[in-house]
């Protein structure tokens, strides 16, 4: 590891960034938990309605992983539970936004927070205890080692646990729709369970409230940051939560479908535009 963490936060100008639903819980996380001031390894949760699991995911992760001291954070997404006062007896840093925005719009923010802290490493696992926290070493471990900057777990190239076929073929397919598109060997492009060095979640283009695993990987892949996958599981959501908030398979596999395409779109203009210069200049 090469990066260091920021000696200071400009925290009015960092806000200014945030989308104004943000700002006050942002304020009210960084009043409670201060800028600079946390562990190298942010663990960020996205939840929403989680009351039932979210306390038991956090319980399973450590107080240190891969040799680095890490911290919880979790962002709460417009909940109408007690997901925001059971994570926090839990242990995690707790961010409550009372609007509910999607699961992207979650990851964003705490990707801004974990950075605000001072991380040097983000990782996401879910709420619903789909994954298993004891794997995120697994994940963290190839940027530890230098030979990646982003790393996502992969169900087929560990074990999947679920019984929806429908779903299975969709992470074959996507997978290979992805792979082509940023000519990296994408298994399971959907996995929750991910790490990345903090500067990805700033130099990367978010946008998507919902979809973003696509979003966030095919802008890594095409901004030039390594990418690489490792084994991990995948439970069965139904045995751990009331089910899917991402409605049902054909939509969900549409709105994937449409927020990949947009990415490789934008991302590959952007590119263009980036190298027209040089071209020019060499020409």
């Amino acid at each position: 590891m090469t990066a260091t963490r920021p000696p200071t936060f400009d925290r009015e100008g960092q806000l200014a960034l945030l989308a104004p639903v943000e700002r006050a819980a942002a304020l009210a996380f960084l009043e409670q938990h201060p800028p600079c001031t946390g562990a190298p390894l942010a663990i960020v949760i996205p939840a929403y309605n989680e009351e039932p699991t979210v306390a038991e995911v956090i319980a399973e992760i450590p107080p240190a992983m891969a040799g680095l001291a890490l911290e919880v954070i979790v962002v709460v997404d417009g909940a109408g539970d007690r997901t925001a006062e059971v994570a926090a007896a839990a242990g995690a840093l707790v961010c409550d936004v009372k609007v509910n925005r999607g699961q992207g719009a979650a990851l964003r923010l705490g990707y801004w927070l974990a950075r605000a802290r001072g991380a040097q490493i983000i990782c996401t696992i879910d709420a619903d205890g789909q994954y298993e926290p004891s794997e995120i070493a697994a994940v963290v471990q190839p940027i530890i080692d230098g030979r990646a900057d982003f790393v996502s777990g992969s169900r087929r190239l560990g074990t999947e646990l679920t019984t929806d076929a429908t779903r299975h073929l969709g992470v074959l397919v996507f997978g290979a729709i992805l792979t082509v598109l940023t000519r990296h060997r994408i298994t399971d492009p959907a996995c929750g369970l991910r790490a990345m060095r903090a500067e990805v979640t700033a130099a990367v283009t978010l946008e998507q409230p919902q979809y973003q695993a696509a979003e966030l990987q095919i802008s890594a892949a095409l901004g030039g940051f390594r990418l690489a996958e490792v084994p991990t599981t995948m439970r069965d959501r139904g045995v751990h939560a009331t089910g899917t908030k991402k409605g049902g398979n054909f939509g969900y596999g549409v709105r994937f479908a449409r927020a990949a395409i947009h990415t490789w779109r934008r991302d590959r203009n952007a590119a263009r535009k980036r190298l027209r210069p040089e071209k020019i200049q060499r020409s």
